[in-house]
Parts: C-alpha cells; sequence; structure tokens
C-alpha cells in the first residue's frame, strides 16, 4: 500500500475516534443535564393530568416539568393566602434522571372535585395533603391499594361512613380526617392501621362506641376525636402507652376519667372537656411530668386539686375550669413557665394566695367564680388577673370591690360589642374598644364592664383575636352594630351594674361575620356556644348561621321578665367545646355577639322621669337636625349617583358569577331560535358559548316572579354551593330589570326523556351498563341531597326531563331547589304543590304532605323507565293498564318482572341487576311514604350493598286497571281538583282508589 494510502487511512481514523469520543461526552453531558432536574414517566404525568380533572385544579401547566421546583408546580405559600401551598414533590434519585411523585400538597385552595381516585396511579406516592378545600364525596376505595404514609384532608366537606377499607394501608403512619362530614361509626378495620401514630377525627357526625381494635394502635401518638357524637364510657387507655397528645373536647364520651390513664406518662398535651356522666375524684396524672398543656374542663371533677401538679415543671397551660373542685388553690409557685391558669368556675375557698398576688403580670390567672375568702379580696382590678365573682361570700353575684360604689340609679344599658358608638333604633349603643384577652376583669364604665376568660389554643393568641371585625359590605338595618363582634374561646360575661331592681327586657344581637357561605372552605365551619343570663342557660348549642339563616344576616334574642336584684345583671356566653376550630384558620372557635340592649320594664321614679324625658327630647332634636341634614345631602348626591340595584347586588359576597344581560344575549346569539334547546315548567333554555368557548346553558325564569332580587340571589347562591358529580353546576346568574337567568353547564346529551322515549331520531342506544350507570348516579345526586348536603333539599319535580346527560352520558339532576324560586302559580299544575302528573307521590299529590319521600317515589318511576325504556304515562300495553307502574305491578303479581326490560336491549342485560332495579323501583313507588326506603338505603340497594327488602303487598292493593280507568273518566267528567286528579294519575293503591271512587258516587 503506498504511503499516501495509509497516511488517508490513520487520518480517517483518528477523525473517526474524536467524533465517537465527542458523541459520548455530548451524550453524558446530556444524561447529566437532564438527571439533574429529573424527568417524570408519561405515566405519571397522565395521573396528574387525571388528578386534576377529578378535583377540578385548572392551573396546572403541563409543558413544564413538575419536578424542577418552577413556581407553576411550587409555591409553598402566598403572600396573600398565608394557608395555600401548591407542591409537588420528587424523588429524581432513581437510575437514569427518572423522577417519581412523593409528595403531593394542595392546601387552601378551594378545589371543589372529589378526592382523586387517580392518585392511586402514581406508584411512588406517600403524602398527600389536601387540607382547606371544598372537596366533596368520600375517600376512593383506588387509595387502599397506595403506600401511602401521609393522608390529610382537614377541612373540606367529605361525606358518608368513614370507608372499612382505609385498615389496607398499613403503611400509614398519619391520617387526619378533621373538619369534615363523616357520619356512622369509626370502623374497626381502621385497627389494622399498626403502623398509624397519629389519628385525628375530630369535628365530624361520628356515632356509636370506639372499636376495640383501636387497641392495636400501639404505636399512636397523637389521638384527636373532639366535637362528635360517641356514646358511652371513655375507652381504656391502656395500650397507647406512647400517647403524647390527646384530645377529647365534647367527644360525646361519659365520665369518668379511666384509671388507666394513669399509664400515659409520655403525655406532653391532653385535653378533655364536657363529658357527660357522674362526678368523679381528679384522675391520677402523678407520673405525667412532661406535661406542658393540660385541660380537664367541665369533667364533673371534685375534691381538690393535686399538690402534684406542681412537679410538672414544664407546664404553660392549665385549665381546669367549670368543675367541682373544692379547697385552697395549691402552691404552684414552683410552675416558672406557667402562662395561663384558668380555675374558673369551682368551689375553691380560703385566701387569694401570695404566690398569684405576686406573679409576674405578664402571666395570665382566671380565678372567676368562685368562693374564695373576702379577707383576702384586693381593692384594684388587676388587667391579667381575674377575680370576677371570686369572693361571692354568698351573695351570688356581688362583683368585688374594686368597681367602688354607684352615683346613681340606671334603667337602660346599650352596648355595641367590640365597636365605636353609635346611634341605632333611636338609642345610643356606648363604644366597648377596650381590650379584653385571656383573663381580664374590665370595669369599662361605672354601670357596665366585661369579663373574659380562655386562649384560643393551637395558635398564638393577641389581643385583636378577641374582637371580630367584618370585612364584607352589610346591607342590614343598623349595620354598625354588626361591623364588630366581642369573641372569647372559653367564657365571658358582660354585666350591668347600678341598675335599679326590676324587670328588664335584655336584647342580645347576634351576626355571624367570620364564617363565610360562599363556595369556599371558608363556609365550613360552625360556631356552637352557650347563653346565660342571671346564672340561668338561656340558649344551648346556639348557632348564630342557622338561626338567622346566613351570615352577614342578624338575629334577636329577646327575653323579657329579666330579674335584676342588688343592681346587678350578669349576661355570660360559654363555649362548650363543640363546633369547629379551624376555619377559617387554626384557632377560630368561640361565642360571639355584636350588642347588648337592656331596657327596664317600668317607669323611672318622676326626678329621674323627667331627665330622661330632657336627655331623650335633646338627643331627639339633635337627631332631627342631623337627619333632616344627612337627607338633604343625600337626595342631592342620590340624583347625581343613582345606583342600580344591579350595581348593588355586585357587591354581594355570592357564590356564583353574576353575569350581565350583554354577555348572556352575546352568548345565545340574541336567544337565537336556532340555539334554544329546551322549555320547562320554569321557563325556556338556550345553548350558548361565552367568550372564551366555555359552553353554557341558560335558564330563563318568569319575569313575574314576586321575589326580590336580595332573596333570589341569597337563594341560587345557597343552590350553587351544592357541588356534586351528580348535580348539574350552577356557574351563575343575571339579574337586570325584569329579567331573571341561571347559567348552567351545557350538558351535551340533553335529557334522559329525549335519550329514552323522544322522537326516534333523538333518542340514544342505551345498553344495560349505561342504564345500570344511570340509575345508580341518579339515586346518588338525590341521596347527596337528601342527606349529606350542607342545604337539605327536596327535589320534588323528579323526572327524566330533569335528569341531563353529559357527554360521558353521566346522569345531572337539574332544577334543584328550583322550586324555592319561583312563584307558585308557575309551577307545574295548577295546585300549591309542585310537580309533575306521572312522578309525584300520592300523599304529596292529594294532600300535599312533602317529604324526601316524595323524592323517592319520583325516583322510584325513573328507575321503571330507564329498565322499559317507556314513558310512565304514556305506555298502555293495552286499555287495562293505566300506566307502566301499574304493568310492572301485574307483572310483579304473575312473577315475570323481566317483561319488563326494553324489548330493544333483546337478551343483552344483566337480568340479576335487571331484577334488582325494578324490585327496589317498586320499594320506592310503595304508597306509603312511611314503606318506602330512603334514597341512600334504596343506593345500597342498587349497588348490591344490602339486600333488598321484597315488595309485599297485598294483592288487592294492585289497581285493577279497567275500574281505574273509569275512576279517571269519572273525574274528567266531574272536574275534580287536578291534585286529586294526580292521585288517580300516578297512584296504583286501590284503597285510595276506592276512597276517590266513595267520592265519586257520592257526587254522581
Amino acid at each position: 500500500m503506498a504511503p499516501t494510502t495509509i497516511a488517508h487511512t490513520s487520518s480517517k481514523t483518528v477523525l473517526n475516534v474524536m467524533l465517537l469520543i465527542f458523541s459520548m461526552v455530548l451524550c453524558f453531558q446530556l444524561q447529566s443535564t437532564e438527571a439533574q432536574s429529573g424527568f417524570l414517566l408519561k405515566e405519571e404525568v397522565d395521573a396528574l393530568n387525571e388528578i386534576a380533572g377529578e378535583l377540578g385544579k385548572k392551573d396546572w401547566n403541563f409543558s413544564l416539568n413538575p419536578c424542577d421546583g418552577n413556581s407553576n408546580w411550587n409555591t409553598s405559600k402566598r403572600v396573600d393566602m398565608p394557608l395555600y401551598n401548591n407542591s409537588i414533590i420528587c424523588n429524581c434519585s432513581f437510575p437514569g434522571g427518572v423522577c417519581h411523585v412523593e409528595k403531593l400538597f394542595l392546601k387552601g385552595q378551594d378545589l371543589q372535585g372529589v378526592l382523586p381516585p387517580s392518585l392511586a396511579k402514581l406508584p411512588y406516592i406517600k403524602t398527600i395533603d389536601l387540607t382547606r378545600n371544598y372537596l366533596s364525596g368520600t375517600i376512593p376505595p383506588e387509595w387502599a391499594s397506595t403506600k401511602l404514609e401521609y393522608l390529610s384532608v382537614i377541612v373540606n366537606q367529605l361525606s358518608g361512613p368513614i370507608p372499612g377499607y382505609l385498615g389496607n394501608l398499613k403503611t400509614l403512619v398519619y391520617m387526619s380526617l378533621e373538619n369534615n362530614m363523616f357520619n356512622g361509626i369509626v370502623p374497626a378495620e381502621l385497627g389494622k392501621l399498626v403502623n398509624l401514630e397519629n389519628l385525628i377525627l375530630s369535628v365530624n357526625n361520628l356515632t356509636g362506641q370506639l372499636p376495640m381494635e383501636l387497641n392495636n394502635l400501639t404505636k399512636l401518638t397523637e389521638l384527636r376525636l373532639s366535637s362528635n357524637n360517641f356514646t358511652g364510657n371513655l375507652p381504656d387507655f391502656s395500650n397507647w402507652k406512647n400517647l403524647q397528645k390527646l384530645e377529647l373536647q365534647a367527644s360525646g364520651f361519659q365520665g369518668p376519667i379511666p384509671s388507666s390513664i394513669s399509664v400515659l406518662e409520655n403525655l406532653m398535651e391532653l385535653r378533655i372537656s364536657d363529658l357527660n356522666g357522674s362526678a368523679s375524684e381528679f384522675p391520677l396524672l402523678r407520673d405525667m411530668t412532661s406535661m406542658n398543656k393540660l385541660m380537664l374542663r367541665s369533667c364533673n371533677l371534685f375534691g381538690k386539686i393535686p399538690d402534684y401538679i406542681a412537679n410538672m415543671t414544664t407546664l404553660k397551660i392549665l385549665d381546669l375550669s367549670f368543675n367541682k373542685l373544692k379547697g385552697e388553690i395549691p402552691d404552684l409557685v414552683g410552675l416558672a413557665h406557667l402562662e395561663t391558669m384558668y380555675l374558673t368556675s369551682n368551689s375553691l375557698s380560703g385566701l387569694l394566695p401570695e404566690w398569684i398576688m405576686g406573679r409576674d403580670p405578664k402571666y395570665q390567672i382566671d380565678l372567676s367564680y368562685n368562693n374564695l375568702s373576702e379577707n383576702s379580696e384586693p381593692s384594684t382590678c388587676r388587667e391579667t388577673l381575674n377575680l370576677f365573682r371570686s369572693f361571692s361570700g354568698g351573695k351570688k353575684l356581688d362583683l368585688g370591690k374594686c368597681l367602688g360604689s354607684c352615683s346613681k340609679d340606671y334603667y337602660s344599658l346599650h352596648i355595641n360589642c367590640g365597636g365605636k358608638s353609635t346611634i341605632a333604633g333611636n338609642k345610643v349603643f356606648e363604644a366597648d374598644e377596650g381590650s379584653m384577652g385571656a383573663a381580664k376583669f374590665v370595669p369599662l364604665k361605672e354601670n357596665w364592664g366585661s369579663s373574659s376568660s380562655g386562649v384560643f389554643w393551637d395558635v398564638n393568641t393577641s389581643m385583636v383575636d378577641y374582637t371580630a371585625n367584618n370585612v364584607s359590605v352589610l346591607r342590614v338595618n343598623d349595620s354598625e352594630l354588626y361591623t364588630t363582634a366581642r369573641l372569647s374561646p372559653l367564657s365571658f360575661s358582660y354585666y350591668g351594674r347600678c341598675l335599679a331592681n326590676g324587670n328588664y327586657t335584655v336584647t342580645l344581637h347576634f351576626a355571624e361575620i367570620i364564617l363565610r357561605d360562599n363556595r369556599s372552605f371558608q363556609s365550613l365551619g360552625k360556631r356552637m356556644f352557650d347563653v346565660y343570663i342571671q346564672d340561668e342557660q338561656k340558649l344551648k348549642d346556639f348557632d348564630i348561621e342557622k338561626e338567622a339563616q346566613g351570615v352577614d344576616k342578624f338575629v334577636k334574642e329577646e327575653y323579657k321578665g329579666v330579674v335584676v336584684k342588688d343592681g346587678i345583671l350578669e349576661i355570660r356566653l360559654h363555649y362548650s367545646g363543640k363546633g369547629s376550630t379551624a376555619v377559617p384558620k387554626r384557632g377560630t372557635y368561640g361565642p360571639l355577639i355584636s350588642a347588648i340592649s337592656v331596657e327596664s320594664e317600668f317607669n323611672p321614679p318622676s326626678k329621674g322621669k323627667k331627665k330622661i324625658l330632657i336627655a331623650v327630647g335633646t338627643m331627639a332634636s339633635s337627631l332631627l337636625v342631623v337627619v333632616t341634614i344627612l337627607g338633604f345631602a343625600w337626595r342631592r348626591w342620590h340624583s347625581r349617583h343613582k345606583i342600580s340595584r344591579e350595581q348593588e347586588l355586585r357587591g354581594l359576597d355570592l357564590k356564583t358569577g353574576l353575569f350581565a344581560y350583554k354577555q348572556i344575549k352575546a352568548a345565545t346569539d340574541n336567544f337565537s331560535a336556532m340555539n334554544k334547546i329546551g322549555e320547562g315548567g320554569f321557563g325556556a333554555v338556550y345553548k350558548g358559548t361565552l367568550l372564551d368557548g366555555t359552553l353554557i346553558a341558560v335558564k330563563q325564569l318568569s319575569p313575574k316572579s314576586k321575589q326580590g332580587n336580595r332573596e333570589f340571589v341569597n337563594e341560587i347562591g345557597m343552590i350553587s354551593g351544592l357541588l356534586h358529580p351528580n348535580l348539574v353546576r350552577l356557574y351563575g346568574c343575571c339579574i337586570e330589570g325584569n329579567q331573571l337567568f341561571l347559567v348552567y353547564e351545557y350538558m351535551e346529551n340533553n335529557n334522559l326523556a329525549r335519550a329514552l322515549f323522544g322522537p326516534e331520531d333523538l333518542q340514544l342506544e342505551l345498553d344495560w351498563s349505561t342504564r345500570q350507570k344511570l340509575c345508580v348516579g341518579v339515586a346518588k345526586g338525590l341521596s347527596f341531597l337528601h342527606d349529606k348536603s350542607a342545604l337539605k333539599i327536596v327535589h320534588r319535580d323528579i323526572k327524566t326531563n330533569n335528569i341531563l346527560l353529559d357527554k360521558e352520558l353521566n346522569p345531572k339532576i337539574s332544577d334543584f331547589g328550583l322550586a324555592k324560586l319561583v312563584e307558585e302559580e308557575h309551577t307545574h299544575i295548577s295546585t300549591r304543590v309542585a310537580g309533575t302528573i306521572g312522578y309525584m307521590a300520592p300523599e304529596y299529590a292529594l294532600w300535599g304532605y312533602l317529604t324526601y319521600k316524595a323524592d323517592v317515589y319520583s325516583f322510584g318511576i325513573v328507575a321503571l323507565e330507564i329498565v322499559a325504556g317507556k314513558s310512565n304515562m304514556a305506555y298502555r300495553p293495552s286499555d287495562d293498564y293505566v300506566c307502566l307502574l301499574d304493568w310492572a305491578l301485574v307483572l310483579q303479581k304473575r312473577g315475570s318482572l323481566l317483561e319488563l326490560v326494553d324489548p330493544r336491549l333483546g337478551s343483552n342485560f344483566d337480568e340479576e341487576e335487571a331484577l334488582r332495579m325494578i324490585k327496589v323501583a317498586l320499594l320506592c313507588t310503595n304508597p306509603s311514604p312511611a314503606l318506602r326506603p330512603t334514597m341512600s338505603t334504596a343506593l345500597s340497594m342498587l349497588e348490591g350493598h344490602i339486600t333488598i327488602q321484597e315488595f309485599n303487598s297485598d294483592p288487592d292493593v294492585y289497581n285493577d286497571g279497567l275500574k281505574l280507568q273509569g275512576l279517571r273518566d269519572k273525574y274528567d267528567e266531574l272536574q275534580f281538583s287536578s291534585a286529586e286528579a294526580q292521585l288517580v294519575s300516578t297512584s296504583c293503591d286501590t284503597k285510595e282508589s276506592s276512597a276517590l271512587s266513595s267520592r265519586i258516587e257520592r257526587q254522581v
């Protein structure tokens, strides 16, 4: 070979080697770069996409890498939302730069979907935290197949029983279901969670006794069961020796506290309150020397406070209030860390200890409502030492020496709690702007003052926490009274003194200004408290929002004939441990009051009366001048700044969007006939498209409704808060002039009536599995409306026309609650009952007797129609039968129920499911409402969870079709009321038919 050729070959070889090395280096660098950020497998990206859809989360950007820490996927806290957390934590230590999602934090985002079954598609998921959202439904069974270690769904609206299949999550270490709507008993299957260390079930509707199987949870370090409705005695604590935190406030359990509590030597926090049952001695806590928070409140404890409390050297909070403890206060001077101590409302006696009098004023001590010796009563009031009614000396309402003497008698008292001085109803309400606190006895004026006890647990309490300020615009009379309010985590009293003895009328003003009623986790709280006047309980478990029928609405509680002796009147509000403590944020609870008004029911002496009349006359004159000036100024201003009702409505705290009429008009192409998709009893329905491409259905309501705009908005606001996969979602409303519109999500497949038995070219081919899904879905939606939603609703007009179908043929109930929004003259029949012929329960049609069972009857008719593919009223196999239900009863009597199945299905259906559906339908259409199942029971039967009761009516109950048809003809001739005609059209009960027959015969 020539030298030139050899040289050329060598050069080419060297070049190839260099290129190979360069490629390898480049590839290595690319792999190294990719490994630094990591990448998520497509399967997990797809799973996240599904999870977002199920949760209703719309702000994830899937064009970005979820695992590289970008702000789209990871925001632990926002300045405007301190409870917000949007984080995905990945583990990218796997070979090849592959990442897997291990932790998912979606906190404080008001997500409005359901707990995502697709979470199970993340094979490495260990943590799911969905705290403070608006999620409904229950915990999906798919989660039981994961390896979750941390599960938190605090503050949502999850409902139903706690699923037993959670017991399969053997890897679970932490589980908190706090502040939801779970009901029923705690499932025994939770005893399988042998690795569980934290179990938090507080603030639900749990009942019954704790299962013995929970004794298997020997690793528990935290157990919280507060604010439930458990029954029976407190559990045995023997097997939970590792407990460090135990909370059982207002749990429903009965005392006494069992002796087994003594084995919990590792306890650092013990909170037991509001025990039912008999009184008992102080429990043995001698060996709990690591205790730093101890509450035994309202536990019916008697005897002395044990001296060994002094050995709990790390104790910061001690609350032994509202018991029957006697004797002297022990020497606790060695508790250097003791910040707050509540011995409120006991029967403690003896001298006021020197160690308390000499303690640093920064520490809060409350000894109010006791029986200490008057010899040690100080002559001055100290703000952080509450001695209100501590030295009774046998006088039940003596308030103490530090208040001084009265200069005159008073005959009225008006206080704007927590607010400035204001005039309301021609009365001057005095300012109450002084500070309250953890243990304060504050004589604000000569004739009145206040006493405050308690610290908000689980948060750092400051003075501002004892005053509530409303951030919404209040559109009520005397709104200044409800702009602020006083609240307390335990108990607080307002007292009036120097009052002339006699009878008084006491009016208490309340408004819920902290909780919201929008579609947000801030609406998921409940405030409950007790009210006492002159030591007599007037209100128990008082719920302002419930009594006022909403937030930012006032309610007044008036009490006449309140007797004042010794010149003293006392009003006390007390928190008994019930309700939520984490909404809208942790540490929000306790009694709340907006204003107090006290008026004598007798005339003052003449001299005093003259002075009062002069004062009132002067005030009235001044008010008249002020009102005249303000009225003139208002007229001038209003002529230039007239605000429409529609603009005013936009200031309301709505749970729906408020659409402009021009938006609705543009979306529907000026209500084009081409866009009209239906006509119902409430008005026409149009398809529309918003500017962002969202498809909507616009329902036009009658403009003749007598209901005011505000009531209309409040009503649909409540309805819009009901979110469930089987309820049509309400996007918002439009109110302009006489125009009333509701804006719903658009349902691609119209309604079930059209799909089953509409015009032939519009019918859908519904196979059996789809029909089963439809029936179960309708049952779930109704069960939610009846039992599981915060706002319980009887639909009153369940029919196939009101079951809408989305693009996946999922059924969604529409028009729920609409019967409340329109006049009765616009209901579907010309009587005072709302409903549709062929679907109405007999008792409702004939007597107007409305319960949830009326919906159950209508559901039974719908279920029959789904099976048969026929309309209840349009189907008559012969002249002998009035309706589909009539034919079904005859087939039941013959033992051939499967003849009812839609012949279009042929043999392609599940016989067992079909028989089950028909039998459930017949149960639901029982003529007696008492014999119909509830919707939740009917749902369980449909799903095969419980056995179906047989429909065992007497054969004589089955109506004779010819006879009933004859009665119907007679009715038409005699023009009976439509309600009675409705009964003939819907009922297949010959007893009722016989009754009507007798009436006809009498008429004839």
